[in-house]
């Protein structure tokens, strides 16, 4: 049995790649999807010895896989207490609205790391930063952003 299945205006179709980076004082953020879209997926560049910083959203929703290097996410668990999780090849990790976390890297080496999520929504409450950057409002996202 046939299923009826709408008619799309082609004119909205896109065959374009995309790449944005955005600059960290950790390293670096390969964003693979545009802006606009009520999702992202970005590939998180940690320097060795580098780490995010210990933050929550309040909207965000992410999840994240480790593609290269000694990568560890430090979380809280469901006791309010803060665990360090070394992160594995081919396995996904998924943080949820409310819960601190920070990603790391490895005194040795580099790492890669798949995020996806939803857009960037909302407030990055910063609770701990080793760049001293303040929260991240949509606001002060917009100034970050500026002309990149």
């Amino acid at each position: 049995m046939a299923v009826d299945f709408p008619s799309f205006d082609t004119s909205n179709f896109s065959t374009n790649s995309y790449l944005r980076i955005v600059k960290k004082p950790w390293g670096q953020e390969m964003h693979l999807v545009p802006e606009g879209l009520p999702y992202m997926m970005k590939i998180i560049c940690i320097n060795p010895g580098a780490r995010l910083s210990l933050q929550s959203h309040d909207e965000k929703k992410e999840s994240w896989a480790l593609l290269e290097g000694p990568g560890k996410v430090i979380w809280q668990n469901s006791s309010g207490e803060m665990i360090e999780t070394v992160m594995e090849l081919g396995v996904g990790y998924t943080c949820a609205v409310g819960q601190k976390h920070r990603l790391a890297a490895g005194s040795y080496g580099s790492v890669r790391i798949l995020e996806t999520s939803t857009e960037e929504l909302g407030i990055t409450k910063r609770w701990e930063d080793d760049y001293a950057r303040p929260d991240e409002t949509p606001a002060q996202r917009a100034i970050e952003r500026r002309g990149m």
